[in-house]
């Protein structure tokens, strides 16, 4: 069997990765200019592919049956080719998004739901809201309901979000602000990188429910190899290969005080994981031509701190890795979202006794005591967990990786 995904532009995707763990058939990207759609449908060397942006509406006149679901939405991402040569086109994103709604825990049946964007996607989720019993309301640029006239739309229990707006790499940016909706229950956003969209970090911070699009992107290629194959497989793939997914695109974030080992714990992480390790000073030493003792002695703290936080943007929007900051990077609050939108962050603890001041600013100018006490409260702020690297490097290697296992 030879499956794949078509698209235009398709840089770097998950689903061969996903494939590989649904089922035994290779599976390529094919990546087509419009000019090249209609010869590779008709006659590409393939058994089943997966559709993406733009061509989600521009293959259905080249299929010769649609399954209901891709009738309803007039969007297939989901192609066979049948033993006759025929195409048979499906959507495989309605039973994803249906099954994150469900894996959420997030009630719409009855619910006022307010989907933000009106493309393919919109037309699928708005089918989909419609068939759980929910009251889609479709907010786009223009339309009736417009990002202008939110204030009509208080009452919604839940937003779905439905455009790329804060997509890696643009990330850091929401669509709305959720403050203005008093009565929300539950955020859906079908992005998956990051992690947490801005969207979903403001979701988070205000204690409402929500979720990626990873479960969807998960549970529609469950579906569409269910399609290329003729075999069932078990609902229970899909939990299995979104947590291997997720611990794999998340990063691994070290803070801690200067001198605590984050560089040396963070190779040894990043070698053990087959990751790649990045300092945040490495980084800002980069962004700003100039060695560290430089920028504070001809710049002053001030100016660092803003390198440091454009450096930390740079790293933290990116997936996979594992990142060693700075110890004062704790002490500017918009770092804590730039880190936390994908990536679990562990605090790195060591006895003050033990921390080296050579070469460190800030150390040598401060008494660590009085530094320590006033970052203690932001890095627990800032940790998901929190390490002690009193022994071997291998054992605190191995102690962090058995509190990231326990995390969801």
């Amino acid at each position: 069997m030879k499956c794949g995904l078509l698209g235009r532009k398709l840089g770097h995707s998950y689903s061969p990765q996903i494939h590989g763990l649904l089922g035994d058939y290779s599976y390529q990207l094919f990546e087509k200019e419009p000019e090249q759609l209609a010869s590779f449908l008709r006659e590409g060397d393939f058994t089943g592919i997966n559709v993406t942006i733009p061509y989600k509406k521009d293959v259905i006149p080249y299929l010769d049956e649609l399954s209901p679901a891709a009738h309803k939405i007039g969007s297939v991402n989901t192609i066979v080719r049948r033993a006759d040569g025929s195409l048979f086109g499906h959507n495989s994103d309605y039973f994803g998004f249906v099954s994150l709604v469900h894996h959420s825990g997030i009630t719409v049946n009855g619910k006022k739901v307010l989907v933000l964007g009106s493309g393919g996607t919109s037309n699928m989720v708005v089918t989909a809201l419609k068939d759980l019993g929910a009251v889609p309301v479709v907010i786009s640029r223009s339309g009736e309901n417009n990002y202008e006239n939110l204030h009509l739309h208080a009452d919604a229990s839940v937003i779905v979000n439905a455009t790329p707006v804060g997509m890696y790499p643009n990330t850091g940016v929401s669509p709305i602000d959720l403050k203005h909706f008093p009565k929300l229950e539950g955020v859906l956003d079908v992005i998956y990188n990051p992690a947490k969209t801005k969207l979903l970090l403001d979701a988070e911070g205000l204690g409402i429910p929500h979720e990626n699009g990873l479960w969807m992107l998960v549970a529609q290629a469950k579906e569409a190899s269910e399609y290329f194959t003729g075999k069932k497989l078990s609902d229970a793939v899909i939990e299995r290969i979104h947590r291997v997914l997720s611990h794999q695109m998340q990063n691994i974030i070290l803070i801690g005080m200067p001198g605590c080992g984050k560089s040396t714990i963070g190779a040894l992480l990043a070698e053990k994981q087959n990751r790649k390790f990045l300092d945040a000073d490495e980084e800002i030493i980069r962004l700003a031509g100039k060695s560290i003792s430089d920028i504070f002695a001809q710049d002053g703290e001030d100016v660092f701190r803003r390198w440091e936080t454009t450096a930390l943007e740079n790293l933290g929007k990116q997936s996979g890795l594992v990142i060693a900051t700075g110890g004062g990077c704790v002490t500017r609050s918009r770092n804590y979202p730039a880190l936390h939108q994908n990536g679990h962050i562990v605090w790195l603890e060591r006895e003050l006794s033990l921390l080296p001041t050579q070469g460190r600013p800030l150390s040598q100018a401060n008494r660590l005591e009085e530094m320590y006490a006033v970052r203690k409260p932001m890095y627990e702020a800032f940790a998901d967990i929190r390490v002690s690297n009193a022994g071997s490097p291998e054992d605190t290697v191995n102690e962090v990786f058995s509190q990231l296992e326990e995390l969801p």
